[in-house]
């Protein structure tokens, strides 16, 4: 992921305090359920109601030393919907006592006022979904009312003094719906929105992605409204995610507005590293089995079966995602950004050739 706004900072304030240390260690997405009261439309694990596929608490047990060794710093709790897991509680307080950073990210529907000393006492952050305005997200999660639902919880935490942000999947059918998700944040006086561009998995593989000139205009415009809201001193941090040609877009925009700073956030891009997707991003599924990311049609192992750290080191497609360049084909192959980048989505270009070493399909540089 691309937190733009952070970057800005960073680069522009680059003795600040609070931006010294930025993207050390790794981030591990657990899908803790395969149940899910939704259905929809982008949704990666065709998650539905009526699933019972449960991480239990034991199994996160047996695995937090494991996680330790590899650098996991923080966890992101998903699912399906994370709150239809019977463990979902437990396993946060396991992950938090053992010292991680701990992210739940929900659809909003589910959570109650009971939920919410729970919520605050074991989670960094929470990550609430709204693909849109009401007409847009309800269509999105082929439910009425689901807009409502998760604004509603969206306030109800952020009352409570919870950090909470929010987040959308960007796709041909919503990308109009950007500006009104920003105007939301700046309105609700929400800290964070994230934007996460479609991956061609699971439902998602059905959907219709933006052309390559439409794409590179939305993502710029994105771009945009953080440089925007950095100069007018709105306190919203924008992160894109799935999409890190977004990178040279920011390098470019930067160099225009601030050429005196380039060579800070050129140096900033570069740490950051592009896609990292296999290395500091890994993904373990609602069966323990091990991915890259949650969009990869491939699985290295499971943690019921053997270690997590044997299952990440062991593994021939984690050590080529680690390798630096990665040795890729197409037009990435040549590619003077690849630096940058690293070549984006993985998942995309596997989805479209079959092979994960091919260009990413959705790159508009």
């Amino acid at each position: 992921m691309l937190r733009i706004t952070n970057y800005i900072k960073k680069s522009l304030t680059p003795d600040l305090e609070s931006f010294k240390k930025t993207g050390s260690g790794g981030l591990l997405i657990w899908n803790i359920t395969s149940a899910c009261n939704l259905k929809c439309e982008h949704c990666y694990s065709f998650s539905v109601a009526g699933e019972k596929a449960n991480i239990t608490p034991e199994l996160i047990l047996s695995t937090v030393k494991s996680l330790k060794k590899a650098n996991i710093k923080a966890v992101i709790l998903s699912g399906g919907e994370p709150l239809m897991s019977p463990y979902l509680f437990d396993i946060a307080k396991i992950l938090k006592n053992e010292g991680f950073a701990t992210h739940l990210s929900t659809n909003g529907t589910m959570i109650k006022q009971k939920d919410l000393g729970n919520i605050k006492s074991l989670f960094n952050y929470v990550g609430i979904s709204l693909d849109g305005n009401e007409k847009t997200h309800d269509s999105f999660r082929q439910k009425r009312g689901a807009f409502n639902a998760s604004l509603n919880t969206l306030r109800l935490l952020r009352d409570n003094g919870i950090n909470v942000g929010l987040r959308i999947s960007l796709t041909r059918h919503n990308y109009k719906d950007i500006d009104f998700i920003f105007e939301l944040a700046k309105k609700e006086k929400i800290k964070k929105v994230y934007i996460s561009h479609l991956v061609y998995a699971g439902r998602g593989s059905k959907l219709t992605d933006m052309n390559k000139r439409l794409h590179k205009e939305v993502s710029l415009s994105i771009i945009k409204k953080a440089f925007e809201f950095v100069e007018q001193g709105v306190p919203i941090d924008i992160v894109t995610g799935n999409n890190e040609p977004d990178a040279v877009l920011l390098l470019n925009r930067f160099k225009q507005l601030y050429p005196e700073f380039y060579e800070n956030i050129h140096s900033n891009i570069l740490k950051w590293g592009g896609n990292q997707s296999g290395k500091r991003i890994i993904n373990i599924d609602y069966s323990g089995f091990v991915k890259p990311d949650p969009f990869f049609d491939y699985n290295a192992g499971n943690i019921k079966d053997r270690d997590f750290l044997d299952i990440i080191n062991g593994d021939k497609l984690f050590s080529e995602l680690r390798q630096t360049p990665r040795k890729l084909k197409g037009r990435c192959a040549k590619c003077n950004y690849l630096e940058v980048c690293n070549g984006g989505s993985r998942a995309r270009a596997y989805a479209v050739y079959g092979d994960y070493f091919q260009e990413d399909p959705a790159c508009f540089m």
